[in-house]
């Protein structure tokens, strides 16, 4: 059984790629944006409909560009993974972070984000993924940076809000686990465009089922908003996402939700013209910091530098 989940370990490269990089720069900078485009899309779409009219969209152009490019069609076992791990990522993850987003303050909301890698490699011991010593140490660097740069803002937060941000991000993180060892997902853009159609259809039937109401016509705001998330959110950064989990490393792979308050904050300061206090550069480089040490724990591991 051990050998077994082994092998079906994503291959780890001594270096990033120049596409791994590339992949990395995508969930790093372009989902740092994205909850600022959840919050102002929420003004005229709720939360189900958004993301799910939102991925469904996302995943049908993708499904175009699959057939243009006459990529295999995916197979019914692999419609089945993507089912399963479209309903943990998109159902349960985006779309109960977007429901939160309506009550949880952003500072809450980033701090429950910043808890997926820890997550992720909680879920993936019973596979037999074991993070290196110095992927835990950066993990745990960089979110204690996260908490310093969140410290301050607002946490306030209703109950059922605060039990969605728990649950998106255990099913979040338990699908991309899942995906990596147990339900694989067809390869390529076909396996991408079927896991957003499969969890956006879901989106759109708790939508129908909540008895949810768009506001029509829909602000212009609201809409570039959703066509924000739509092009960058998800054509780009979650197709890039998916290529790291089946490319990369889990710790990897998810460095994302420490590089994103960073993105935010740098947002905040360039085009919202905000102030930012002391702790919170200080807090900045922590998380950089953290991230560093979990890119270097790749190599480390790759050239088997730590063996545990």
């Amino acid at each position: 059984m051990a050998s077994a989940s082994r092998a079906q370990h994503p291959p780890v490269h001594p270096v990033l790629s120049s596409k791994l990089l590339g992949c990395l720069l995508a969930t790093w900078l372009i989902w740092g944006s994205t909850y600022l485009a959840i919050r102002f899309a929420l003004v005229s779409l709720p939360p189900f409909f958004q993301m799910g009219s939102r991925f469904v969209v996302a995943g049908g152009l993708l499904l175009i560009y699959t057939r243009y490019a006459r990529e295999p069609w995916p197979t019914l076992e692999q419609w089945r993974n993507a089912l399963i791990v479209g309903g943990l990522m998109l159902g349960c993850g985006m779309g109960l972070t977007a429901y939160a987003e309506q009550t949880v303050a952003s500072g809450l909301v980033v701090v429950f984000i910043a808890v997926v890698p820890a997550l992720t490699t909680m879920f993936g011991l019973p596979f037999g993924v074991r993070p290196s010593r110095i992927e835990v140490a950066g993990i745990a660097v960089a979110l204690i940076g996260v908490l310093w740069l969140a410290r301050g803002n607002g946490f306030g937060g209703s109950l059922p809000g605060l039990l969605a941000m728990g649950a998106a991000t255990c099913g979040w993180s338990l699908g991309s686990v899942l995906s990596q060892q147990r339900l694989p997902l067809a390869p390529g853009a076909s396996g991408y465009c079927s896991e957003m159609i499969c969890g956006g259809v879901l989106l759109l039937v708790t939508s129908a089922v909540t008895h949810e109401q768009v506001i029509w016509p829909p602000q212009p705001l609201a809409v570039a908003a959703w066509l924000y998330l739509v092009v960058f959110g998800s054509l780009i950064a979650f197709t890039a996402y998916m290529t790291l989990l089946g490319q990369a490393r889990l710790a990897v792979s998810t460095s994302y939700c420490f590089v994103n308050p960073v993105v935010a904050l740098l947002l905040g300061v360039t085009l919202g013209k905000e102030s930012v206090a002391a702790h919170e550069w200080y807090a900045a480089a922590v998380v950089l910091l953290g991230v560093i040490i979990l890119l270097l724990g790749k190599q480390a591991r790759t050239l088997g530098s730590d063996p545990c």
